[in-house]
């Protein structure tokens, strides 16, 4: 092989290589990007209770909790669909840190409301 054949081999090689490395640089942002969903998921999914029968400070604090809590997780997931449905539960407990509370009624009625979000979660997580 001459010396310029030699060369063009070893760039073809080189090239080759490089792409190979782009499809699995790819293939491991795509892998994280799923990660991220998961986990993001999960970890929402974990947050979606609320206990109506502790008194009214405890429960608006841990609203307060879980609303800035799914605000970070929508801002570190790719998926628009399960940032949107994030950012609607996070939503979800600013009104619970409205209300007036000690009315069950109004525990209730949020309740029936956060089912719907927490369907809408459900299926941009695939599940």
């Amino acid at each position: 092989m001459t010396r310029r054949g030699t060369t063009a081999a070893l760039l073809a090689a080189a090239g080759l290589l490089l792409a190979g490395c782009d499809q699995v640089s790819n293939a491991v942002d795509q892998g994280s990007k799923t990660a991220d969903k998961v986990s993001a998921c999960t970890e929402a999914l974990g947050l979606a209770d609320l206990n109506p029968l502790v008194d009214p400070a405890t429960l608006k604090a841990r609203a307060e909790d879980k609303e800035k809590r799914l605000r970070e997780l929508a801002g570190n997931v790719q998926d628009q669909d399960v940032k949107n449905a994030l950012l609607g539960m996070a939503d979800s407990y600013v009104e619970v840190q409205k209300e007036r509370i000690q009315d069950a009624g109004v525990v209730a009625q949020w309740v029936q409301r956060n089912v719907k979000k927490l369907d809408t979660l459900r299926a941009a997580c695939g599940g």
